[in-house]
């Protein structure tokens, strides 16, 4: 069954290829172009996300929030690495090495079949969630959450995320690729159809509808829980009723907008890498080496992109040291004559 499956698929492969070669050169031309500008692209956005999420770090560290937000930390660790994984396995793709031996085969697994980058966006979405049910522990069950959640268990929480990248994609990796004909085969070189498809319906559920779900539940909980709370406090303050009802509102609003925002940018950004699974399990002749995939990847990483923005930029304090990092325009005032003269001898003066 294995050989019968992997000579279908090798054939299929040869087919296309016979197939490719009978079309008109400049088809192929224009084709390779637009691929090789998608897969800059995505370089690009790799260097914005390692960018973005170093600068974010950095501040974090510099405004002394990192112990306290270990969780929001990892999260930006791990787009990090993610990000910067993504420009080498790119970069080496638009090298186009010839791939031949041993070293090919480990080019092809290593870079190629983008395995570090997609450890490090497992975990990224893990902990994701990881960082959601703890928002909904300490709101929802707040006493339970603060006797029960010490620091060891955030500790393990954010080695888990770690370490279900990394198994779950390794494992699959070395399963799923090599090298036919001198081209790198990734993640499609399944024993069978059958585990095709179970494969590609468990990073669906996982990756995908399951991580909605714990968005959409978590925030509608703690949204549940604020609005009562605000009810109890606007009717033990009747002389403050008007203040306690806008501030109230405020903190309803400013959760709507965080669960709305979140789930619905994560929905947006992780649905064509998920219709790509989806196409994947149906035709066995679809690869992960197409300009399809290279811009489903690309709408991934804005959402990697923005991802610390969104989260850590809702702290004072490591806004304030973003700020400051922007260079602009600051007032100095020059030193004025004696109080008993009575006249300045400096104005304040723009540079």
């Amino acid at each position: 069954m294995t050989e019968e499956y992997l000579t279908v698929s090798h054939l299929s492969v040869a087919m296309t290829t016979k197939e490719d070669s009978k079309t008109p050169t400049v088809g192929k031309k224009w084709w390779a172009i637009d691929e090789f500008y998608l897969q800059m692209v995505v370089v690009v956005i790799g260097v914005v996300g390692t960018a973005g999420n170093a600068l974010i770090l950095y501040a974090m560290v510099v405004c002394k929030q990192h112990k306290k937000h270990v969780l929001i930390v990892n999260q930006n660790a791990l787009d990090l690495f993610s990000s910067f994984f993504l420009v080498v396995s790119f970069s080496v793709k638009l090298c186009n090495i010839q791939l031949v031996g041993a070293l090919g085969y480990w080019l092809c697994i290593a870079f190629i079949s983008e395995i570090f980058v997609w450890c490090c966006l497992t975990g990224s979405v893990v902990n994701l969630a990881i960082i959601t049910i703890d928002r909904y522990l300490k709101v929802v069950h707040h006493i339970w959450s603060k006797r029960r959640i010490r620091s060891w268990v955030i500790k393990s929480a954010m080695a888990f995320a770690w370490l279900v990248g990394i198994v779950t994609n390794t494992v699959i990796v070395l399963e799923t690729s090599g090298v036919i004909d001198g081209e790198c085969y990734t993640w499609v070189l399944f024993k069978s159809h059958v585990e095709r498809t179970l494969c590609m319906m468990w990073y669906v559920m996982s990756s995908y509808i399951i991580i909605l779900v714990i968005f959409v539940y978590c925030y509608g909980q703690i949204l549940i829980v604020v609005r009562r709370q605000a009810r109890v406090m606007s009717s033990h303050r009747a002389a403050g009723s008007s203040t306690c009802q806008t501030q109230s509102h405020q903190i309803q609003t400013n959760v709507t907008k965080t669960m709305v925002f979140i789930s619905a940018f994560y929905a947006v950004a992780w649905l064509p890498v998920t219709l790509y699974d989806v196409f994947i399990m149906v035709n066995p002749n679809l690869t992960y080496m197409s300009s399809y995939w290279y811009a489903s990847v690309f709408v991934v990483f804005l959402y990697t992109s923005a991802n610390p923005f969104i989260y850590a930029t809702k702290f004072k304090p490591v806004r304030r040291i973003l700020i400051d990092m922007i260079p602009c325009k600051k007032t100095t005032v020059q030193p004025t004559a004696s109080p008993r003269s009575g006249v300045r001898t400096g104005v304040p003066k723009r540079y």
